[in-house]
């Protein structure tokens, strides 16, 4: 059985450019279908909100102990609601951070919001990059989306 996805998503900062709904729910049902097992599988709920380099340095403040804007945080959902969908968690992500480093990397802007998208869509599921393995595995789950998306290895030393 495929995944449902409900997005939640919210904008509070568009600038300088921020994805439609259309790319997020492309980018997101992408990463759910290949990280969630069949299991596992049903209506996910997920919530995104774009937001402005001075609410994701509030945040990562508060949350991370940082005091600087971050490209993307992810926290976790409340799982299983008791009407059966599952209640992944919220990403929130920087719109002129992400800009900032796309330009930089010399990426376009949609790869590296799919990047982002994918990325914290994998730590609500619990992947993480702390160790060197699970870093390894993590960046390989990516480069696998990202590609059956379109998109080049964001890891690849060209940056494109």
């Amino acid at each position: 059985m495929p995944i449902r996805l409900e997005l939640n998503l919210t904008y509070a900062a568009r600038r300088p450019w921020a994805p439609r709904r259309a790319q997020f729910e492309r980018w997101a049902g992408a990463a759910l279908a290949h990280a969630t097992p069949a299991s596992k599988a049903g209506h996910a709920v997920l919530s995104v909100r774009v937001v402005g380099a001075a609410g994701s340095r509030s945040l990562n403040r508060r949350y991370r102990g940082k005091d600087r804007p971050t490209n993307v945080l992810s926290f976790d959902g409340a799982g299983l609601l008791p009407d059966g969908r599952r209640y992944l968690g919220e990403l929130v992500i920087c719109a002129p951070l992400a800009a900032r480093e796309a330009a930089a990397q010399g990426k376009k802007a949609p790869a590296h919001w799919a990047h982002l998208t994918v990325h914290g869509i994998l730590h609500l599921l619990g992947l993480d990059h702390e160790r060197p393995a699970d870093a390894r595995r993590m960046e390989g789950q990516e480069v696998q989306i990202l590609d059956r998306l379109g998109f080049s290895n964001p890891y690849a030393s060209s940056g494109a």
